[in-house]
């Protein structure tokens, strides 16, 4: 299943570990204005918890999370 929400820009992250993934994530959403949607690419086994909690904290909305051939895919839609 795709989702029908698109993104504005992806950020891959795979190779990196935590806490990498969240902090390349954090600078990528800053460069963009609130409404626009950021799609992460991680396989770092720790990136789906620390997204999770993350786009909470910081008032994100997560739109989807799922894991595709190997790695999660993240959409976040900046606040």
């Amino acid at each position: 299943m795709h989702s029908v929400a698109t993104a504005d820009q992806v950020l891959d992250t795979r190779g990196s570990y935590c806490p990498a993934p969240i902090l390349q994530a954090r600078q990528a959403i800053d460069g963009l204005a609130s409404g626009r949607a950021l799609k992460v690419l991680a396989d770092d086994p720790a990136a789906e918890e620390d997204i999770k909690r993350w786009a909470k904290r910081v008032g994100h909305d997560l739109l989807e999370m799922r894991w595709e051939d190997g790695y999660l895919v993240a959409l976040i839609r900046k606040s």
